[in-house]
């Protein structure tokens, strides 16, 4: 059916600060490669027809997951940009009516209660875009979410980019987006590159589709433990403690 739930999974980077060759998906955590524990977790939400993006060493990520028969593959030959990877998958999802959910390959760490109670609220709606979000004690870096007095989502603001007042928000943007399929497409191809890395990012997917007068929110469901994604091999330490601290094994969960 073309409205069940489908999740877009980003996957085609290097991860050039882990300081090896492995395509970073691929690095073992508790001795599974990691886009293991992102597939797992969003199975057991509720979404078991997952796209995933592959760009560097593409043939080794494609490898490890051929025995997911519910995994397709897009390309992204060149990266440029979060909002470009998505888009290399409009082939796939030109039929569908139903939710993307976008998430990071890189997140080993993410919770299928979070993943469900978004795809929850955003069912019970009649959302164009629906963010999952962290409330964190010292939101550092991460891009905040601001909103309007009366409590609606009103757009992400990157720390660089933050005045005083926002950088004191709390309510930070963690790249789990759920979107209505055609909302995500038109998004998409609204996009430009007209910033200093030359980019496409899916984070201007959410006021694009505001601006347009179509219904975006952001939902604080995400835990603490969502925050530690992977980009060294430091980080990579620190997740796999937190997942014996919380009771994983290399058993597929």
């Amino acid at each position: 059916m073309n409205d069940q739930p489908i999740a877009v999974v980003l996957a085609a980077g290097r991860g050039t600060r882990m300081k090896s060759d492995l395509p970073k998906v691929l690095f073992p955590v508790l001795q599974r490669p990691m886009i293991h524990w992102v597939l797992d977790t969003l199975s057991r939400a509720g979404i078991s027809k997952q796209i995933v993006v592959v760009g560097y060493r593409e043939a080794d990520v494609r490898h490890e997951l051929r025995e997911r028969p519910d995994v397709q593959f897009a390309l992204q030959s060149q990266q440029l940009g979060t909002g470009h990877a998505v888009d290399q998958c409009r082939s796939l999802l030109s039929q569908h009516t139903g939710p993307v959910l976008v998430v990071a390959g890189d997140s080993p760490l993410i919770q299928a209660d979070s993943i469900a109670d978004l795809l929850q609220k955003f069912s019970s709606g009649q959302y164009a875009c629906l963010m999952g979000t962290l409330i964190k004690k010292d939101p550092t870096g991460l891009g905040r979410i601001v909103r309007s007095p009366d409590g609606r989502f009103a757009r992400i603001v990157e720390q660089k980019d933050a005045s005083p007042q926002e950088q004191a928000i709390c309510e930070v943007n963690m790249s789990t987006y759920m979107f209505s399929g055609p909302d995500l497409l038109w998004a998409l191809s609204q996009l430009d590159n007209s910033n200093s890395q030359g980019e496409y990012y899916l984070t201007d997917c959410p006021e694009i589709l505001l601006k347009a007068g179509k219904p975006v929110d952001a939902l604080p469901v995400l835990k603490p433990c969502e925050s530690l994604s992977i980009n060294t091999v430091d980080e990579l330490g620190l997740v796999e403690s937190k997942m014996i601290e919380m009771g994983y094994s290399a058993v597929a969960m």
